[in-house]
C-alpha cells in the first residue's frame, strides 16, 4: 500500500476528542483518522450509487413486479417485524381467507 503524508490541521477540540476516542478504541490517532476518512468516502460513494440507481429506476416495471407477487403470506423468516422481539406467529391460511382483505 502506498502511503502519503499530509499535514492535517484540526481544531484543538476535535484533535483532543479524536485522541480520546482512538485511545478508547485501542488504536492510534493516525489509524483512527484513516478509518474515519475511509468511512466517509464509503458513505459518499454509497449515496452516489443509490442516486445513480434511482435515476435508472422504472417505477412502472417495479409496480408490475409487485402486482405479480400475489396474495401469499410471507414465508417464515420474511415477516415484517416492528421491533426486535420474536416474530408474531403466523395465522393459518384458513383464518386469512375469511379475514377481509385490505388494499
Amino acid at each position: 500500500m502506498t502511503k502519503a503524508n499530509y499535514a492535517l490541521r484540526l481544531q484543538a477540540s476535535l484533535k483532543t476528542e479524536a485522541e480520546r476516542v482512538a485511545k478508547a478504541e485501542g488504536t492510534t490517532l493516525n489509524q483512527f483518522i484513516n478509518v474515519a476518512v475511509a468511512e466517509k468516502l464509503s458513505a459518499l460513494r454509497t449515496a452516489d450509487y443509490f442516486k445513480e440507481r434511482a435515476a435508472r429506476a422504472d417505477i412502472g416495471k417495479a409496480l408490475e413486479l409487485l402486482e405479480r407477487a400475489g396474495d401469499e403470506p410471507p414465508r417464515e423468516g420474511d415477516e415484517i417485524v416492528s421491533d426486535l422481539r420474536e416474530p408474531k406467529p403466523r395465522r393459518s391460511r384458513r383464518s386469512e381467507s375469511t379475514a377481509p382483505r385490505r388494499r
